[in-house]
């Protein structure tokens, strides 16, 4: 061959295969072809509510005080883990002050890169490849991406409006169980917006003790609550044998582009989730951690402040939708909104895939397939409330004239 040779394809992993291309670069790829699109022809500027990113403002205290700790020359250095200690005290101060349950900051809890990591490595760690592992469908993309990268044999539990997208635990029989070794679910539930239910968490972790499965529960939205109480792995009887969860800073304090996550587990699992992060990341830097460590010890409250905001935003986009046809059900969790595909897509035999294409090209504004969350997802949209309301209703009057064309 040719010194100048360049082959037209690369071979990649069967595990990489699996995941396919991801809801969200596709649609990364159809807003950036609609930017384009009207860059050159005109149109109406792209509204993005495909991604659960809030607009909101994050305590300005919280920014400061990064601000002011990544002067200092240690915040520009690796962290290693005992740099990670005082955060840790911040987490477990919290978890006892918001849950009332004690943990121990060195050996049941651990900083993350975003609750994001947690779900995607944890598998890694306690997995082999071949075991059997359960996730929802549908499911966060990484719930599922996990386990594949893990190269676990992936199950589905799925989820159906008919069950007010609860899950159907008498669906799986109890050998299926004997044989399970991870289930990975998260519930307030992310693309569904249903606030979930602690019975239904205390007997799955009722389940992993008695068949010794590890459940692993992410909770980013736990604070997001607007109807109802959203239920928590840490008010379940057996987590510190066989539970672990998943905690942001992302959602309830705005801090998504921070990445700024922990795990709260059984010490074995917190031990094993850091021996693979050890060979994989470091942690945070001590700046980005501090901002943390105020955030959970001096705005406790901030995600509290939020709810009026999603509510209004919640309420008058449903209805506008619904006067004008579109019948969707109000969510008990704040950010999105499920929404079964409107009847003119239905009519035309679009798929999800094809009505948020269509919906993005004729108005502009950007939805999430509900196949990308998985197969229990088809024939669904998501809509973040990720705008000030009078933008969210102007979208909601775009998607509806669109529809009415």
């Amino acid at each position: 061959l040719s010194p100048n040779f360049k082959p037209s394809w690369m071979p990649t992993s069967k595990r990489l295969s699996a995941l396919g291309s991801g809801v969200f670069a596709r649609s990364d790829a159809a807003k950036q072809t609609y930017r384009e699109r009207t860059s050159q022809r005109g149109g109406p500027a792209l509204v993005d509510l495909s991604i659960g990113s809030s607009d909101l403002a994050p305590p300005k205290e919280v920014l400061q005080s990064i601000a002011t700790a990544v002067l200092q020359p240690s915040s520009t250095s690796y962290c290693l883990q005992a740099g990670v200690k005082p955060f840790h005290r911040a987490v477990a101060d919290w978890c006892r002050q918001r849950f009332g349950v004690v943990v121990d900051p060195d050996r049941e809890v651990q900083l993350l890169v975003g609750s994001q990591e947690g779900t995607a490595h944890l598998p890694l760690a306690v997995l082999d490849h071949g075991d059997a592992a359960l996730h929802l469908d549908p499911c966060y993309p990484s719930h599922s991406g996990g386990l594949h990268l893990a190269g676990a044999a992936v199950q589905k539990l799925p989820l159906s409006q008919e069950h007010n997208w609860r899950p159907d635990l008498q669906s799986i029989r109890a050998s299926q169980w004997d044989q399970l070794k991870l289930f990975v679910l998260g519930y307030p539930h992310n693309p569904t917006a249903r606030v979930g239910d602690q019975e239904d968490l205390n007997r799955i972790m009722g389940l992993g003790t008695r068949h010794q499965l590890v459940i692993a529960h992410d909770n980013p939205y736990v604070d997001l609550a607007l109807d109802g109480v959203a239920p928590t792995l840490l008010q379940a009887s057996g987590w510190r044998d066989w539970g672990i969860e998943f905690f942001s800073l992302s959602k309830g304090w705005c801090l998504g582009g921070l990445r700024l996550g922990f795990a709260v587990g059984a010490a074995p699992l917190i031990a094993a989730l850091r021996q693979t992060k050890a060979v994989i990341d470091f942690n945070q830097s001590l700046a980005l951690q501090q901002g943390g460590i105020q955030a959970l010890q001096e705005f406790a409250h901030w995600p509290a402040q939020l709810h009026p905001i999603f509510r209004e935003r919640r309420d008058r986009v449903v209805h506008l939708l619904s006067n004008r046809g579109w019948n969707v059900a109000i969510p008990d969790m704040a950010m999105y909104l499920w929404m079964p595909l409107p009847a003119a897509a239905l009519a035309r035999g679009w798929s999800d895939e094809q009505t948020a294409s269509e919906l993005l090209q004729r108005s502009g504004v950007a939805l999430t397939p509900g196949s990308g969350f998985g197969t229990a997802g088809r024939d669904w949209l998501r809509m973040a409330l990720v705008r000030p309301v009078e933008e969210l209703e102007l979208a909601a009057q775009r998607l509806m004239d669109a529809l009415d064309e």
